[in-house]
């Protein structure tokens, strides 16, 4: 089993997600947005998995260096499936600078953030048992 996790401009490494898009289902935004950040078309939703992260963080998109300490601080939650693709080309989108498909270990080590890494444990330990 490898993970994919994308690099982000801001240099954090995380999985690819986005935001629900009006009168969008949970899964149809997770299609679409696994298609426009990464390219791959052909992902299986696994059954019986989804976690939940919630963050705060700061809007600094387009905003000059000097500015982004100023930018407003916003909540986010984060809804998270497992999927299976037989794709392993990924075309990244401008939100992006790199990708890696990684296995567990290197995954958890890869992965930037605490509440990250928490949703990968909790996703390896449910493949482990299905």
């Amino acid at each position: 089993v490898y993970y994919l996790l994308l690099h982000y401009e801001a240099g954090h490494w995380d999985f690819p997600k986005g935001h629900l898009e009006k009168g969008e289902e949970e899964r149809e935004t997770v299609r679409r947005e696994v298609k426009e950040e990464t390219g791959i078309e052909d992902i299986k939703i696994i059954k019986g998995f989804k976690e939940w992260m919630k963050y705060f963080f700061r809007s600094s998109y387009g905003l000059k260096k000097e500015e982004k300490e100023k930018a407003p601080l916003i909540f986010k939650t984060v809804t998270f499936y497992l999927a299976e693709t037989k794709t392993r080309e990924v075309k990244i989108s401008f939100e992006h600078i790199g990708y890696k498909w990684l296995p567990y270990e290197q995954a958890l080590e890869q992965l930037t953030f605490k509440k990250a890494k928490e949703v990968l444990k909790k996703a390896n330990d449910f493949l482990e048992k299905h």
